[in-house]
């Protein structure tokens, strides 16, 4: 599950210190809010819930950079798409609380703990369907897009599902996963940036080359961050996605090893974890290359994010999206 919040290297992006302006966090601030207003006052309160918990906002930020490559301010309708995405975001973390049994989410009660599955589930629901709803607003091809990330989140949740506890789960799996639950997010925020801004199509496609390798790092940084921070740094106990089954790159690839540790770690798995267990699990992926080996994938996918931006304008914008990906790197370097 993408974490959001564990990583301190995200908090001080590139992307967060240009968007980002003053009067750009108001704009995204009011929209998201506006967004979710309804006559039904008990509706809005359970939908503006993780709204009102705050977040670094990175979709729409990420929409608003890709705007203003060419030296140009972005456009409220640019805001309102890079909102649609933090829309859809914030859905999906309500019914991965609930699939999750989660009980807080950004330092309050989630949805479910406060208010109850269905509740959570329909808020869920409905704040996508907002997100669909403005991105309708922003014209066919959009609207098209974003309906279809939404199923690439979809896609990426079942196959994660589909490999829970399994030990033989493959890197092509993983991949497959995080791109659909995180990355894909990133990549339509910065396309929609690019479109509704109106950048030319060669603009558009390397834009949204940029936000998906930009996913990948931020995803597989989080991965990292879950086996080798500390319960204080994360906010919750480490190794949280081992004892729930969910196998990623540094556990894979420590498995991978074929030594002793390697055996000793994939005959703890595939089953929940106790406490005593998580720690040793935790103990074996520390230990050993596979967390190296995951670093220098995420820096590849650097590599591909800052090959994306080569033809754009030489304006601060682009510098922001240069430096943003090496940024998430550097919080597990």
């Amino acid at each position: 599950m993408p974490l959001e919040n564990v990583t301190s290297s995200a908090q001080t992006s590139p992307l967060l210190a240009l968007s980002t302006s003053e009067s750009d966090r108001t704009r995204v601030e009011a929209a998201m809010h506006q967004a979710v207003i309804t006559p039904d006052a008990y509706l809005t309160e359970i939908a503006s819930h993780l709204i009102v918990a705050g977040g670094k906002r990175l979709r729409p930020v990420l929409s608003i950079v890709a705007a203003q490559i060419a030296g140009e301010s972005a456009s409220d309708d640019v805001v309102r798409g890079g909102v649609s995405c933090e829309l859809v975001h914030l859905g999906s973390l309500y019914h991965d609380d609930v699939m999750d049994e989660a009980d807080t989410r950004r330092g309050v009660e989630t949805v479910n703990a406060k208010w109850g599955n269905l509740q959570a589930i329909l808020a869920g629901d409905f704040l996508l369907s907002r997100a669909s709803e403005i991105a309708a607003s922003l014209g066919t091809e959009v609207a098209g897009l974003l309906a279809r990330t939404i199923g690439w989140l979809c896609e990426g949740q079942i196959e994660e599902l589909r490999f829970t506890y399994d030990v033989a789960r493959t890197e092509e799996s993983y991949y497959t996963s995080i791109h659909g639950k995180t990355a894909s997010l990133y990549g339509t925020a910065a396309r929609i940036g690019g479109i509704v801004a109106g950048h030319d199509q060669h603009t558009i496609d390397a834009l949204t080359e940029y936000g998906n390798a930009y996913g990948m790092v931020f995803q597989i940084v989080d991965d990292i961050l879950d086996a080798t921070a500390t319960d204080e740094e994360l906010g919750k106990p480490a190794g949280h996605d081992m004892v729930e089954g969910v196998y990623t790159l540094p556990v894979l690839r420590t498995m991978a090893l074929g030594t002793s540790d390697a055996d000793r770690l994939a005959s703890l798995l595939g089953a929940p974890l106790d406490a005593r267990q998580q720690q040793r699990a935790l103990a074996i992926v520390r230990a050993n290359d596979g967390v190296g080996s995951a670093i220098d994938t995420a820096r590849d996918y650097v590599g591909r994010a800052t090959a994306a931006c080569a033809g754009f304008p030489d304006t601060e914008a682009t510098a922001a999206l240069v430096a943003a990906p090496a940024a998430l790197l550097a919080g597990v370097t």
